[in-house]
């Protein structure tokens, strides 16, 4: 026998089992025949493509036992088992940092809090909800010892070399006296019916039966073990026999997710290739969206055999909120990760899938848009990774967007912003920054106020990455504001700008040699009504919001970008300036220009000091 303590964290995660998730108990019995599934799916596959494992005999089920009277309820299976090894690995320790995650995500609402515990990777716990000692047995698959694993959840288990017949694993509860009802055959049915209906693998139980005569005294008794589950593929099925509900609950059951989605989509290839695909699209986010080691949604099946849940190549990246089956006939039983990873029938598929996925998502937004709304508020951003990365599909893409607006409330689409553009509007405008209230204030839209021409408000931090990569929408094109390849379509009087160039000229050329460590060039503005100021950056240079985006993913030796500083010519400041030929404060405005447009712009000055003197001593002037 050897005693072992568990990782920190799961002791955590067991003293939140036992005394905080008190609702919703009975998904420990989904988590538990989930684990038992996946172990079957792991042998059947090692006995199809494996040639230690292909002579090896067994009937893939799974079992379980009531015995109210000892109050012990036994989940068992004949898949892989586990050995010593094994059961420190899974039942000791958590991979990756699925504890840490699930702990700081808790909210504080119990039915919520234990929606998560299948998608963290952590159901075996959960049966300590109902349980206040456990026991596994299990011998691992073409090995010949057995091994105990116990534990009351009281920081540590012991591990002991036992015996059993058949490898595969058995799990004893030992049910508390207040969880009774799990000891009863049709609660413990209605639950495997609700969850697990559709595990591949039958659910097998005893059910005892009763003969009645016609007095209605029971004449007699008899106990039989029964199937429990459908144990079909769901996916299988022609859709015309699949209830709505049936695709809820095993949507469910892949997930670990509580809530029902907001739609899904079945689809059965025939012909040159055949496939068939049944993906999800959840109502709420995955706890891992925005993490690097994040849990591929969609598992690879062929001919009905599981192959992996754990590949992130069989969608796109950004399309890794989605749940779901792809089940392919034409791939090898062994096809391996390399070989999947450029595989042309998989691409294949693939492509098609992504397709699928995205006009499902135009026609929720075409018919339902309340709903879509409240899709794309928790995935939007992540859809707009794909304008970066999936170039093939980037129209319909491009269809499916969202953008703060600075005309309307709520969100507007690319093409309700074409609908609505000016009659000499030429191209599609938009701001990026990360403060909408900044952006809505931003000297750089005044111009398009004045003209009541509607400027798009981009405040999240993949806009910067994405839209310098959208150039146009329905061959409109797509333009920030703040760069300078826009002037010429502002311009409305060419000979006033002529004008000011001329009378302006002297300043331009002092300012830009005052500010030529801060300033590329200084320019007489056409976009500005009320603002003395403000920061452009040339076409060919990024602008400071991606500045700042490249340092945040390690670019930190960027060569000093310099931007234009544009001044107003009809801004009172300027025309001062001119009435009274007097350029003895020129080098004090210009950084104050400078200064001013940059924190209008959300940068940082570098001078404070200097900015505070400068500004204290046109006060004092003032007065």
């Amino acid at each position: 026998m050897s005693k072992h303590h568990f990782q920190t964290e799961v002791t955590q995660l067991l003293d939140l089992m036992i005394h905080s998730l008190y609702s919703n108990k009975e998904i420990f019995l989904r988590e538990l025949i989930s684990n038992s599934s996946d172990a079957l799916d792991k042998l059947n596959y090692l006995t199809l493509t494996d040639d230690a494992y292909k002579k090896l005999s067994y009937t893939p089920k799974i079992s379980i036992e009531l015995d109210e009277k000892n109050k012990i309820l036994t989940i068992s299976d004949t898949g892989i088992g586990m050995n010593e090894e094994d059961l420190v690995e899974n039942l000791g320790t958590i991979a990756k940092s699925g504890t840490k995650s699930f702990l700081q995500n808790l909210s504080g609402d119990n039915k919520k809090d234990s929606s998560l515990i299948g998608q963290f990777g952590v159901g075996f716990y959960s049966a300590f909800m109902v349980a206040n000692k456990i026991e596994v047995l299990s011998k691992k698959a073409g090995e010949e010892n057995a091994f105990l694993w116990t534990s009351e959840a009281n920081g540590e288990y012991e591990i002991t070399p036992s015996t059993k017949e058949a490898h595969g694993t058995s799990i004893k509860l030992y049910i508390k006296d207040e969880e009774e009802e799990f000891l009863r055959f049709y609660r413990v049915e209605e639950i495997i019916k609700k969850y697990s209906n559709h595990i591949p693998f039958p659910i097998f139980m005893d059910k005892e039966e009763k003969e009645w005569d016609d007095e209605g005294k029971e004449k007699s008794s008899s106990v039989k073990n029964v199937q429990i589950n459908k144990a079909s593929a769901l996916w299988t099925l022609p859709k015309g026999q699949i209830k709505e509900d049936e695709y809820k609950d095993f949507y469910k059951q892949i997930s670990h997710d509580s809530t029902d989605p907001i739609l899904w989509s079945h689809t059965k290839a025939e012909g040159t290739m055949e496939y068939t695909t049944l993906f999800y699209i959840p109502s709420k986010p995955p706890f891992d969206l925005f993490r690097m080691d994040y849990k591929p949604g969609v598992k690879l099946y062929v001919k009905r055999v599981f192959i992996t849940d754990d590949e992130k190549e069989l969608l796109p990246t950004y399309l890794r909120f989605v749940r779901g089956i792809i089940d392919a006939q034409d791939l090898p039983l062994n096809v391996s990760r390399e070989i999947l990873q450029q595989n042309r029938i998989l691409e294949t598929i693939k492509k098609a899938s992504v397709k699928k996925i995205l006009n499902e998502l135009k026609q929720l937004k075409e018919k339902d848009s309340e709903k879509y709304l409240e899709f794309y508020k928790n995935f939007g951003r992540v859809i707009k990774e794909g304008l970066y990365s999936d170039w093939d599909n980037k129209e319909a893409l491009l269809d499916l967007v969202l953008f703060k607006s600075s005309k309307r409330d709520g969100l507007v689409s690319l093409k309700e912003y074409k609908e609505a553009m000016e009659k000499e509007q030429k191209s599609i405008y938009y701001i990026t920054g990360e403060n909408e209230a900044i952006l809505r204030n931003s000297p750089l839209i005044e111009h398009f106020k004045a003209k009541n021409i509607e400027v798009l408000l981009l405040d999240e931090d993949v806009d910067t990455i994405v839209m310098p990569m959208v150039n146009e929408y329905d061959k409109t094109p797509i333009k920030p504001v703040n760069n300078s390849d826009i002037d010429e379509e502002i311009v409305e009087d060419k000979n006033k700008k002529e004008e000011d160039q001329k009378t302006y000229q002297e300043i331009l050329v002092k300012m830009k040699e005052i500010l030529k460590d801060e300033a590329k060039d200084v320019k007489i503005s056409n976009r500005l009504s009320d603002s003395p100021s403000v920061l452009i950056y040339d076409k060919n240079d990024p602008d400071f919001q991606m500045q700042q985006m490249l340092k945040q993913m390690g670019q930190d030796n960027l060569p000093k970008v310099k931007p234009i500083l544009e001044i107003n010519p009809n801004h009172e400041i300027f025309k001062k300036l001119i009435e009274k030929n007097d350029l003895s404060y020129l080098q004090d405005i210009s950084f104050l220009m400078m200064d001013q447009a940059k924190l209008q712009e959300g940068m940082k000055i570098d001078d404070i000091s200097a900015f505070a003197k400068r500004l204290n001593k046109f006060i004092a002037k003032s007065l």
